[in-house]
This record gives structure tokens, sequence and C-alpha cells, in this order.
């Protein structure tokens, strides 16, 4: 069973809490935990309180709870109480300033803590300086009453990953805590790693229901591939496999009757460039001088829809709930900027709703098609990817015949659509589902553990 109940701390020095007589009904109760902690207790009906559940200090004390005033979810197994989920955010690069404790991503945690009441969840932020083996409790940061304080707390029920980047997350030291937590204290780590766009193309093409949606791909190998796909398509996309904000993105366009090359980029200095060749090799050698393009995949051109003969692309975030289930939280409009390989705001691409660019029933048609694609493609990369993941961020096409293509998928999806004024209440969804998943993970960690771990 699962519910919710306020938690209230009462000055005595006795073992025992005041429960809901609705929950001891048909329980036969002896502890209860707080994440990893737990500790025999005496369990008595409460009089008159049917939405709370009553603790002494000393076993707030003993369970390390902090003093929180809100509502948190009761799961009962093994004849224990557990409160929470108590939900570990684990993430590097702090810095030595009480006000912004992780530098210009504190505004980010800010919004993500501050959801725990609607949810009923209680969150936290950690890093690897921040646990403490011997005692199995972590210093972690609170965000409460507009500020944020330390707090010794258990090791958390749920562990959410938000690394902010590759080169920390294949960090060893990272890597060894990740796998101890997990293997060790078998706690569940959802969203575990930044995807390879080459990997995620490949595990996707197992699957026949979401082929359609992938324009061909390969890993860069030969000028006579781009050859051929340029043949095929008129233009292609080189990017790199591990690449990110639409940073290394370039289009390669061939001009069948003059017979030139041209190649449109965004120069080092933040400029978007377009140059013309008489070769493919020429090309290659001005515009990729110290690049190894091992490191590259060659994607299919597509001819997208345009508005005011600027294309447009589509970013979707999808989240699992406190059921397991997903859905779709965001969808937003990227509409590119004048010039452009890609529709990112530092290349002067702009966010839109789709009700501002569209009519109100194109707005419907693609609202469906995108949200229909989002999920299937959510469940077919769940089932593929190694690790649990609980949301996703998806950039997807749609060209001239109305067709719908998967160009990326971000396991930690940047979050830029949300400055569009509009789009705010999405920011806030995206966030609330963040932590409900932790609660299902936390209810599939008790009481079926082998769905989570097989």
């Amino acid at each position: 069973m699962r519910e919710r109940y306020h938690i209230e701390v009462v000055q005595n020095d006795q073992l025992i809490a005041f429960c809901p007589p609705s929950l001891l009904k048909e329980q036969q109760l002896k502890r209860m935990a707080f994440g990893s902690l737990s500790m025999e207790i005496e369990f008595l009906p409460h009089p008159d309180k049917q939405d709370r559940i009553v603790l002494s200090r000393e076993i707030q004390k003993g369970l390390k709870f902090p003093d929180s005033q809100q509502a948190l979810h009761a799961f009962i197994e093994n004849e224990t109480l557990y409160i929470g989920p108590l939900v570990g955010i684990f993430t590097a690069g702090f810095m030595d300033d009480p006000a912004n404790p992780i530098g210009e991503r504190t505004e980010f945690f800010k919004k993500l803590l501050s959801v725990n009441k609607t949810v009923g969840a209680l969150p936290f932020l950690f890093g690897d300086h921040d646990i403490n083996w011997e005692q199995g409790t972590i210093d972690g940061y609170f965000y409460q009453q507009h500020s944020w304080h330390r707090q010794e707390v258990p090791f958390p029920n749920v562990i959410y990953d938000r690394l902010p980047n590759r080169k920390i997350e294949r960090s060893p030291r990272l890597i060894k805590i990740k796998q101890r937590l997990q293997k060790e204290y078998l706690i569940p780590w959802f969203n575990p790693g930044f995807f390879n766009k080459l990997d995620i193309y490949d595990r996707l093409q197992q699957d026949d229901s979401v082929d359609g949606y992938l324009p061909e791909t390969h890993p860069f190998t030969s000028f006579s591939l781009i050859e051929t796909m340029l043949a095929k398509y008129g233009h292609v996309y080189i990017k790199p496999k591990n690449g990110s904000l639409g940073l290394g993105v370039h289009q390669i366009l061939y001009d069948k009757h003059s017979t030139d090359y041209f190649c449109r980029y965004q120069d080092q200095e933040g400029m978007n460039r377009l140059r013309k060749f008489p070769s493919l090799e020429l090309l290659f050698k001005w515009v990729f001088p110290n690049q190894t393009l091992e490191n590259m995949l060659v994607q299919q051109g597509i001819h997208l829809l345009r508005i005011n003969r600027r294309p447009v692309d589509f970013r979707i975030h999808t989240n699992k709930d406190d059921l397991g289930s997903w859905h779709v939280s965001a969808i937003a409009a990227k509409v590119a900027g004048h010039g452009s390989v890609t529709t990112h705001k530092r290349s002067g691409g702009e966010v839109k709703t789709l009700n501002e660019i569209f009519t109100k029933e194109e707005a419907e048609l693609y609202t469906k098609k995108l949200s229909d694609a989002a999920l299937q493609l959510s469940k077919v990369l769940e089932q593929n990817v190694e690790g649990i993941i609980g949301e996703i961020g998806f950039d997807l096409g749609i060209d001239r015949h109305g067709d719908v293509w998967l160009f990326e998928a971000n396991s930690k999806p940047g979050r830029s659509i949300f400055s569009h004024p509009k789009l705010k209440p999405f920011d806030f969804e995206t966030h609330k589902l963040s932590l409900a998943f932790s609660i299902f993970l936390t209810e599939q960690a008790l009481l079926h553990p082998e769905e989570l771990y097989k």
C-alpha cells in the first residue's frame, strides 16, 4: 500500500509513533524506516488525527529525519513502515558559496527541490565528498524556506543522476561510487548516463515499431559514403557522436547542376557560415583541418517544415510518473536562425509554442504526431538501454510530407525551451514528474526488487 501523511515530530523521548488507525488496522508493524536507517519502535493509533504520523523526537534523532513540515508517502513491507521517499540528487561542481552551492546550476536545483511538497518526496543534493561510508550517512544540501542548509541524512531510497557532463561522468572515482551504492546498497539509480548518438540509433533499429522515425545514419568511414548519401538525399549532416547543444554540427549540400559542394556550419567565433567548394576532399581539408573524423557520424538530410523560409524542429520531453508510466511533459518548436545549421538559441534560433507558428488544426495534428512518436520511442529506448530511465528529451523533425523523424535523444535534456513564458508551467511539470518517479522506484525496490535489477 501507498498513502501520503503529514509527518509531525513532538517532544517525547519514548520510541513511540502515533499513526492513523486505518494504517494499523490490518498491519502488524514493528519497525519504522527512513532511507537506509530503520529502528524497532512501538506503534499506537492516533485518537483523532487521521492524516498524520506523529514521531517522538527520539525516533527523529535515531532515523536522522529532518525538520520537514510536509506530507510524505508511507510504504509498508515486512512489518516495517517506510516514510519517504528520501531522494538523493547526485551531481558535481559544488562551490564554497552558501547562496549558490552549485554555481550557475543552482537555480535549476532550486526549482527541482521546490516541488517536494507537491510530490510528497524529500529531495536533497549531494556529491561524492558528502558521503560518510562508515556511518552510512550523507551530508545533504536541502533547499527550504528559500535558503540552502546542510543536514546529515541516511542513504536515500532513490538516486537521481544529475552529473553535468560526459567528462565528469567518466571519472573512475564517480563510477566506483555509483557501482557501490547500486550493488552494495541496492539503491535504484535513474538516468545513469549520457547517450551516444550512434549507439542509440543502433539500439532503436532493433525494433521495427520505430524504424520509420530513424534517418539513415552511419559512422564516418569514407568520402564515398558521403557521396552516396548526397546523391540519395541532396544534403547530409556531419555530427560528433557524443556532441550536445548543436556543437560541431555541419550540413553538407551538393548542387548537381554546378557540381559544387556547400558546407553550412558555425565557426569558432559563433558566426553562421556557408562556404562553397569544388570538391568534397577540399571541403573537409578546409572545414575539418584538425578533427578526428572517426568520432563523427553521417546522417541523412531531411527537408523540414519551414516558417518564413526557416527550418523548424521540435523538442519533446517525456517523463515517467509515480506509477512508472511515460508521459509527454513538454513540447516546443525551435525555429532556426537565418543561415544556421541548427535551431539552437545560441545560433539565432527561437523557441515558440506550436500555437504561435501553426494554425489550430495544424498545431493539434503535429502535437499528436510528435507525442505518439516520443512515447513510442521512450518505451523502446527503455527496453534497449541499460539502467533505469525516467526522462528523455527528444529532438524530432517533421518533413514536408508530414512524417516524423528522430534527430537526437538526450538522457539529460537541456532546458532552454523553458525560458519561453508560455512554457514555464511545463518546466514545473518536468521537475514534478522527475521526483514523482522516485516514489514508483521506492515502491518497486521494496515490493518487487527483481523487476528493477533483472
